[in-house]
């Protein structure tokens, strides 16, 4: 195994991404009767096909799923999955054609890089391209390229954010795994030393975590509105047990826990976070397991993500800030 969400059996992983404009995409591609999920928690969501993923929706597959920078422009680059899936004959039957079941997700990356690039239709058939099973590059890559943590004092004391990925086995070959991107308004910790990871900077000591939960209920206040909603936090679980669309966001639901353990403040009016769950596989197990499984690969990949981040000379990373520790 890969200690990926590749490790699920089926599942494949592209990253497309601008360096320069430090934004960027990330696909996850499903295996054939993929079922789907998913759990919102954050107040500032930009979504795309979501509606597929309730219970009460007649459409059962998942065909693929797109994590996107950009805002809501990054929502474009659904259209370059979807061609991609429509080339290989992928999609929903209608009478007409077969129509790819995108669920997709964005991040708010403007405030890094050249806010004019935007993720695109091209970059997503890109991103379709690049997409492989096995090891998957973490860190400033795909949606990850222009994630940031930590801005209660703004981007410009923000500390770098990306991509990461983690999973989980069990006896008998239950697989439960999860990829992230981590742009969070909130201070990334180690749930274990209860440690800033990653988080808003002290202005006078730029080497120096602020601690946002603290000064925040001090009477801090969190961001105005017009420049408070550039947050979010996505991820994606995925298992090889066969799961309805309610079991399945129920472990979307516990796997929020993953992100409650490792960021704060989490789920917050100026955040956008969600969690998609996928099912893929004719393996049964309770889905209380899967879920705790779930928060554990969700709060493992948030760790790695920030691990992993390189700044790309705009903000600093985790490897810089300790650097030498």
């Amino acid at each position: 195994m890969d200690n990926a969400i590749t490790d699920v059996p089926g599942f494949r992983v592209g990253h497309a991404q601008d360096l320069k404009a430090a934004t960027g995409c990330t696909v996850i591609l499903c295996p054939p009767g993929t079922i789907g999920g998913v759990d919102i928690r954050g107040s500032a969501a930009g979504t795309r096909q979501i509606d597929s993923l309730h219970s009460f929706h007649f459409v059962d597959e998942v065909h693929a799923v797109l994590l996107s920078g950009g805002s809501a422009f990054g929502l474009d680059a659904s259209g370059g999955v979807m061609k991609f899936l429509e080339e290989k004959s992928i999609g929903y039957q209608t009478s007409a054609a077969k129509v790819p079941i995108v669920p997709a997700a964005i991040i708010y990356d403007l405030s890094l890089g050249d806010s004019r690039v935007r993720p695109d239709k091209e970059m997503g058939y890109q991103a379709c391209l690049n997409s492989q099973p096995g090891k998957i590059a973490e860190g400033s890559v795909g949606v990850g390229t222009g994630a940031s943590v930590g801005k209660l004092l703004g981007i410009k004391m923000a500390t770098k954010g990306g991509v990461g990925t983690a999973s989980l086995s069990l006896s008998g070959g239950i697989i439960v795994a999860a990829l992230v991107a981590v742009n969070a308004f909130g201070d990334v910790i180690d749930p274990q030393e209860r440690k800033v990871l990653a988080g808003a900077r002290d202005p006078d000591n730029p080497g120096r975590f602020i601690g946002s939960t603290a000064m925040i209920k001090t009477g801090f206040s969190l961001p105005k509105r017009e420049t408070g909603f550039q947050n979010t936090t996505l991820g994606v679980v995925a298992t090889n047990v066969k799961l309805s669309k309610r079991q399945a966001t129920k472990m979307a639901q516990m796997a929020q826990s993953g992100f409650i353990r490792t960021i704060s403040p989490i789920h917050s009016t100026v955040d956008g976070d969600l969690i998609f769950a996928l099912s893929a596989g004719d393996l049964s197990a309770d889905v209380n397991t899967l879920g705790l499984m779930a928060e554990e690969v969700v709060a493992t990949a948030v760790l790695r993500a920030i691990r992993v981040a390189d700044g790309l000379g705009l903000l600093p990373s985790f490897s810089d800030l300790y650097k030498g520790v």
